[in-house]
């Protein structure tokens, strides 16, 4: 190939490049979370979806842990019991956050175990479908596409919802939109791996994080215990 040919083959080869740049740019979801407080309580918003965080029992306290999760990720899977013992210890005392981080690029089915979250909280049931996935994690994780929405809505006639209105809310731009949402503020706070817990605002050490996926909860208790005297 002579030097003109191959200025010519360099050329195209950029073009096709910057096109797919560009194609990539236009069909990622970017949202810009530099201005939102993400160590508070965050409502609806155009930003979000209009789906604002789910609070488990609705609780308003000052005390505030938030948990950035995988549904899909074996680490949630194992924390997820003992978060759940965590916060019947503890009841209204503290609220509990779980912001989606779905890790698609090892997790290739964990955004839609996100939306199948966010859908069915459309409907008042986030919680209930929160704790199905994860305690049937094995049935959907290796799933085809096809095979996990099936599953997903199995899981939603067992709790009574609208079954067409949640899988058009399955893949909605607005759920779409709140996933995108949580895993900005999570990028935003530095998380990079799942389970990432913070309590008002601040990473748990590594002592309590670890405690949590392995069923010891004194760490995090001793923290909890700590900011509630503080009130």
């Amino acid at each position: 190939m002579d030097k003109f040919r191959w200025i010519i083959f360099a050329a195209i080869i950029v073009l096709v490049l910057g096109g797919l740049i560009v194609y990539s740019r236009m069909n990622s979801t970017s949202v810009d979370v530099s201005n939102v407080d993400a160590t508070a309580i965050i409502g609806p918003s155009e930003q979000n979806g209009n789906i604002g965080d789910h609070v488990y029992n609705d609780t308003e306290s000052s005390v505030i842990l938030v948990e950035y999760g995988d549904f899909q990720c074996p680490g949630c899977g194992s924390a997820h019991p003992y978060v759940k013992t965590l916060l019947e210890e503890y009841g209204d005392r503290i609220s509990f956050v779980f912001r989606n981080f779905p890790l698609t690029s090892i997790h290739p089915n964990a955004r839609a175990a996100a939306a199948a979250a966010e859908a069915a909280g459309l409907q008042g049931k986030y919680w209930e479908m929160h704790d199905v996935i994860f305690e049937n994690q094995s049935e959907w994780q290796n799933a085809n596409t096809s095979d996990r929405l099936t599953t997903f809505i199995s899981y939603a006639e067992d709790l009574d919802l609208d079954v067409a209105q949640f899988e058009n809310d399955f893949a909605s731009s607005a759920v779409s939109q709140k996933i995108s949402f949580d895993q900005a503020l999570g990028s935003k706070e530095g998380v990079d791996s799942t389970p990432s817990f913070f309590l008002n605002g601040e990473r748990l050490p590594d002592e309590a994080s670890a405690g949590i996926l392995q069923g010891d909860l004194t760490a995090i208790e001793a923290l909890l215990d700590e900011k509630l005297e503080q009130q």
